[in-house]
C-alpha cells in the first residue's frame, strides 16, 4: 500500500515539476529613459525633412544633414502643429556650412470623438510648408 502511494506520489511530482528553466532577459524600465518633446518630434519629421533635404542639395541617401533646434512650434486651429526646424548641411571641406529652416505641420489624426469634426477632418499626416535658405 505504501509502495503504491510513492508510485503515485513520484507520477505527480514529476507530472507537475518543470523540467526546463528559462531565464526571462532584463528589460530596460520606462524610467532609465529620458525622451525630450524635442526627441519625440524629431523621431516624427525627420524622414520628411531627410527626403526634402536631399532633393534640394542633391546626394544620395547617406547624405548628411545635422538637426539644430526647433525654433518654435504653433498649434493650429484644425488640431495641427507647425514646427520650424533649423538645420545644418555640413560643406565637404566644412568652411562653408549651410543653415536651413524648415517649417513643417504634423497633422495627428482626428479620429477622436472629443475633436470639433468640422475643423478637424485630416488623417496623420506630415507635410513641408516652407523650405528657407538662411545662409547663401
Amino acid at each position: 500500500m505504501v509502495k503504491q502511494y510513492l508510485i503515485l506520489l513520484g507520477i505527480l511530482l514529476f507530472a507537475f515539476t518543470p523540467l526546463q528553466t528559462v531565464k526571462a532577459e532584463t528589460v530596460p524600465k520606462a524610467e532609465d529613459i529620458y525622451m525630450t518633446t524635442e526627441d519625440i518630434v524629431s523621431d516624427l519629421v525627420f524622414p520628411t525633412i531627410d527626403k526634402r533635404v536631399i532633393k534640394e542639395y542633391g546626394g544620395d541617401t547617406l547624405f548628411d544633414w545635422q538637426w539644430q533646434r526647433i525654433v518654435g512650434i504653433n498649434y493650429n486651429d484644425n488640431h495641427s502643429y507647425d514646427v520650424a526646424v533649423r538645420i545644418l548641411i555640413p560643406s565637404k571641406n566644412n568652411d562653408n556650412d549651410k543653415e536651413d529652416l524648415v517649417k513643417v505641420r504634423i497633422s495627428p489624426s482626428c479620429d477622436s470623438g472629443k475633436l470639433n469634426k468640422l475643423k478637424c477632418n485630416h488623417d496623420f499626416k506630415i507635410e513641408i510648408l516652407n523650405y528657407k535658405h538662411l545662409s547663401q
